[in-house]
C-alpha cells in the first residue's frame, strides 16, 4: 500500500518566525566553510585515498558572530517592535553563546517546521551549517527525526540542498566525525537524558576513547561552535541541565516552545489566542458530563442530545432502563413530547411521573411532568464509573460518525483518539497468549455496532460502502509499549514525570503516522496510554476522549487537547486551511473533546492553562497604545503616526468596538468573525491589516470563550433552520408551537 505523503506550503506566519530569528544577525558577513584543524589519526580507505593528510584532518565549523552585544540588542529591539513585543532591557544568553532567543508558537502551528527552515535561512544568509537540536524526551526526539525525513524533499525543492540529521548514539561516534568533517548542513539530535546521564555509555561523550582517535567526542562538538536549538526548553530548565548545555560551546541558542518558563530575548510570538484568531489550529468543542442524583429515586437517565429537523418537532435521544422478564437493559430511544418513560420501560416504578412535557432545544433541556429537568450531557441516577466510561465511548463514536459522514466526500479521513491509564482495560491475553478485548475493547465494539446500524440504509452510498468494508475488530487499534515477549504493556514513566520515554511505543506510532491517514487503512479509532500524549500527533484526530482515573491539571488538559489541534489534511496530503476552505475552515477543523468531567469544569481548567501561557499583552485600546507601533507592510517597516493612532481610537469608539473602559467589545468580535468589520479611516487604509492585528493583540478575557464551545449544544439535522431560530424573540413562539404540535399531531414511529 502506497503511503500518503504530506505536502507542505510555506505559511506567512512561519516565514515571519524564521525572519525574526535571522534578522537578529543582520550585518553578519556570509562565511561558509570556516575551517579548523582536527586532532585525528589519519585512516585511509578506498573512499579517501586521494585526499592529503591536511584535507583529511580538516573540519568545518560555524564562523564566529561578528556583531557586538550593542548591535545584536539593536537588531532584537527592531524585531520586537515589529512583532509588538515588549522590548528587552538587555541581551540575555544564559551562558549559551552570544545570545539566547525565544520563539513562542502554539502547539499545532509547526514549530519544528519553523526551526528546520530557520537552519536553511541561517545557512543561506550567513553560511552557518552546524546545529544541535536538544529535546527533553525520546518522544520528541523521534518526532523531530521523523519531521526531518518527511520535510526533506520539500526543503530540497525550495533551497536546492538537504540537511543531514543524525541521532546521537554513544556507540556510533563516527557520526560525530562525519558531522565535523562535512561542509553540508548537519544536525545532531540528542535527548537531554543521553547527555545528562552519568552511566558508562553516557560518559563516553566526555571520555578519551581509543576507538575515537584518543579524543573526547565533546571536544570535537565544541570545535564546531554549533547553534543549539532547544525544543520544549521549559522541560530542560534545571540548573544541572543548563550547565551541561554550555559544554556544547554554542554559538548562540534558540528556544522553541508554546509555554516558555524561563525567558530570554523574545523575538516572535504566536500564542493560543493568536493561533485561534488567525485560524491556524482547530476550533475546540467540549462534551462534558455532569452526574447528579434525582430526589428520592434511583432512576437512570442520560440525555444524549436533542434532535432537530425541519419536518418534525424537537425530539430527545435518551438512554433509560427497560425491564424484561429476566433482565434490565439500558436502551437508547429517540423520544418526543408526551412520551412516557414508565410505559416505555415496561412499567418500571422508578419512572412513574416521567412523561415528557417539554423539549427545549435552545436551553438543551427535557422537562418531565413531575417537574424534573435534565440537561444535555447530564447523567442522573445510579451511575458507576463503568457507566460513565461507556457513555464517553459512545459519545466519541457518535461524534466520530457525525464528523466522518461530513468529511468522507471531501477526501478527509477521520481519526479518534482515546487516552487510557491501563492497557489491561483495553486489551488482555488469554491462556494461549492470544490478544483479546478487555473492558473498553468490548464496550467499544458493542457501541460501535449499535451506532453503525443507524448509519446504514438501503441506499449504498459511497460512504455507506466505505463503512460496510470495515470490520469492527479492525477499525480500532492500541498503541502501547511492547515488552520483550511482544505483549502490550503499560508505559513506564520517566522519573519525576508523567510522560513515557519508551521507544517501542513511539516507534510504532510514528511508523504509522501517514498510513493511518489513508482510507485504505481500516484503523479509525486509536487507544493509547495517557503517558504517551506527548509523542502522538496526527493532523486528522478530530475526537479525543480521556478514559482516566481522576482529573487532569490545566497543563495536562492543554497537552491532551494539543494532540488534535493541527489542521487536517486530505488524501493528497494537502493541508485544509483557511486558504483552501475559506469560511468553512473551522466548521471542518473542529476538535471534539469528550471529557470525564463537566463542561464548565473542563473549560475552566483549559482556559486557565491557556491564560497562564499567554504572553504579556496590553488590556486596553487607547490612542497611546497604537502610536509609535511598528508594522511590517509590503516587506517594509511602517511606524503608526500620532494622527493615525488618534484616528484608530476614534474609529473604535464610533463603531462601538471598545467600551467606556477602552476594552474590546462583543460587537468587534462578532464583526471580525463575520468578516464584516467597518472600514478603517482613510489615513489608515494602507495599514488596515496591521491595525486589526494590533487590536487583536489586546488581551480580551471573552476571546477565550470564543475558542471553546459546548459540544452538547443542539445541532440542526438535515435542512438547517435559519438563524432566527436561535434568537430570544423566537423562543416563546417556538415553545408554544412545540408544545401544541406535540399534543395534537400524529407522530411517526420514532423508537430505535
Amino acid at each position: 500500500m502506497a503511503e500518503m505523503k504530506f505536502k507542505f506550503t510555506i505559511q506567512p506566519y512561519q516565514t515571519e518566525a524564521v525572519d525574526s530569528v535571522a534578522g537578529v544577525f543582520a550585518g553578519q558577513p556570509f562565511n561558509d566553510h570556516f575551517t579548523y584543524r582536527r586532532d585525528v589519526e589519519i585512516q585511509r580507505d578506498v573512499t579517501n585515498w586521494m585526499l592529503s593528510d591536511e584535507e583529511l584532518s580538516m573540519g568545518f565549523a560555524n564562523a564566529k558572530v561578528q556583531l557586538d552585544s550593542g548591535q545584536l540588542l539593536e537588531n532584537i529591539h527592531r524585531i520586537q517592535a515589529r512583532n509588538n513585543i515588549k522590548l528587552s532591557d538587555s541581551l540575555k544568553s544564559g551562558g549559551l553563546g552570544v545570545c539566547s532567543l525565544d520563539v513562542e508558537m502554539e502547539t499545532g502551528t509547526g514549530k519544528t517546521y519553523v526551526y528546520i527552515k530557520t537552519m536553511f535561512e541561517l545557512n543561506k544568509l550567513y553560511g552557518w551549517s552546524k546545529f544541535i537540536v536538544v529535546v527533553p524526551s525520546i518522544a520528541i526526539r523521534e518526532g523531530v527525526q521523523k519531521s526531518f525525513e518527511t520535510m526533506r524533499e520539500h526543503f530540497k525543492a525550495y533551497y536546492g540542498k538537504i540537511i543531514r540529521p543524525f541521532v546521537y548514539n554513544s556507540k556510533k561516534l563516527s557520526d560525530i566525525d562525519n558531522y565535523s568533517q562535512s561542509t553540508d548542513i548537519n544536525v545532531m539530535i540528542i535527548n537531554i537524558q543521553a547527555f545528562n546521564a552519568r552511566g558508562k555509555d553516557a560518559r563516553r561523550i566526555r571520555t578519551e576513547l581509543d576507538d575515537f582517535g584518543t579524543r573526547r567526542p565533546i571536544d570535537v562538538i565544541q570545535a564546531n561552535r554549533p547553534i543549539v536549538i532547544l525544543d520544549e526548553p521549559q522541560k530542560m530548565g534545571g540548573k544541572a541541565t543548563q550547565e551541561n548545555l554550555k559544554e556544547f560551546n554554542p554559538l548562540f541558542c534558540l528556544n522553541y516552545s508554546a509555554t516558555h518558563k524561563q525567558h530570554h530575548n523574545l523575538v516572535y510570538v504566536l500564542d493560543a489566542l493568536d493561533a485561534y484568531n488567525q485560524k491556524l489550529v482547530k476550533k475546540i468543542e467540549v462534551k462534558g458530563f455532569d452526574i447528579k442524583n434525582l430526589r428520592g429515586t434511583d432512576s437512570y437517565l442520560f440525555l444524549e442530545s436533542i434532535v432537530i429537523s425541519p419536518k418534525k418537532p424537537p425530539m430527545a435521544r435518551i438512554e433509560f432502563e427497560v425491564g424484561y422478564n429476566k433482565s434490565i437493559n439500558r436502551e437508547t430511544r429517540i423520544l418526543a413530547v408526551d412520551d412516557d418513560l414508565f410505559s416505555l420501560s415496561k412499567n418500571m416504578e422508578q419512572y412513574l411521573g416521567y412523561r415528557i412535557s417539554e423539549i427545549d432545544p435552545i436551553r438543551g433541556t427535557v422537562t418531565f411532568t413531575n417537574g424534573e429537568v435534565i440537561h444535555t450531557g447530564e447523567v442522573i441516577g445510579d451511575v458507576s464509573e463503568a457507566d460513565l466510561r461507556r457513555v464517553q465511548i459512545r459519545e466519541t463514536i457518535r461524534s466520530h460518525f457525525e464528523k466522518e459522514k461530513e468529511l468522507y466526500s471531501k477526501g478527509i479521513k477521520t481519526l479518534s483518539l482515546f487516552f487510557i491509564d491501563e492497557v489491561a482495560k483495553y486489551r488482555k491475553y488469554d491462556e494461549d497468549g492470544n490478544e483479546i478485548n478487555s473492558e473498553y475493547g468490548e464496550i467499544f465494539e458493542q457501541e460501535y455496532t449499535d451506532i453503525l446500524n443507524e448509519y446504514l440504509t438501503l441506499f449504498h452510498t459511497p460512504y455507506e460502502q466505505y463503512l460496510r468494508s470495515i470490520d469492527v475488530h479492525s477499525t480500532h487499534a492500541g498503541y502501547f509499549s511492547i515488552d520483550k515477549k511482544g505483549r502490550k504493556v503499560d508505559s513506564s514513566l520517566k522519573r519525576g514525570s508523567d510522560e513515557s520515554d519508551d521507544i517501542s511505543a513511539y516507534d510504532l506510532i510514528l511508523k504509522d503516522k501517514e498510513r493511518l491517514l489513508s482510507f485504505k487503512n481500516p484503523v479509525r479509532f486509536i487507544f493509547s496510554h495517557s503517558a504517551l500524549r506527548e509523542g502522538w500527533d496526527n493532523p486528522n484526530v478530530f475526537q479525543i476522549c480521556t478514559l482516566k482515573h481522576g482529573g487532569s491539571s490545566p497543563t495536562q488538559k492543554r497537552q491532551e487537547v494539543g494532540r488534535g489541534l493541527r489542521l487536517c489534511v486530505n488524501q493528497n496530503g494537502e493541508r485544509q486551511d483557511y486558504d483552501t476552505l475559506g469560511s468553512q475552515m473551522q466548521e471542518i477543523n473542529l476538535l471534539t473533546v469528550v471529557a470525564s468531567d463537566g463542561y464548565r469544569d473542563f473549560v475552566a481548567d483549559l482556559q486557565k492553562g491557556i491564560r497562564e501561557d499567554l504572553y504579556d499583552r496590553p488590556t486596553t485600546a487607547t490612542a497611546e497604545y497604537f502610536i509609535g507601533k511598528t508594522l511590517s507592510i509590503g516587506g517594509s517597516d511602517v511606524t503608526v503616526s500620532d494622527k493615525q493612532g488618534r484616528d484608530i481610537y476614534r474609529y473604535l469608539i464610533k463603531n462601538d468596538y471598545i467600551d467606556e473602559d477602552d476594552h474590546v467589545t462583543d460587537k468587534y468580535r462578532a464583526d471580525l468573525a463575520n468578516e464584516a468589520l467597518a472600514p478603517v479611516p482613510e489615513s489608515c487604509k494602507e495599514i488596515t491589516d496591521g491595525v486589526h492585528a494590533l487590536i487583536q493583540s489586546i488581551f480580551d478575557e471573552h476571546a477565550l470563550d470564543d475558542m471553546i464551545s459546548d459540544g452538547h449544544e443542539t445541532k440542526i439535522q438535515e435542512n438547517a433552520l435559519n438563524d432566527n431560530f436561535y434568537k430570544k424573540e423566537f423562543q416563546t413562539l417556538w415553545n408554544y408551537i412545540n408544545h401544541k404540535y406535540g399534543r395534537t399531531q400524529l407522530r411517526e414511529p420514532h423508537c430505535l
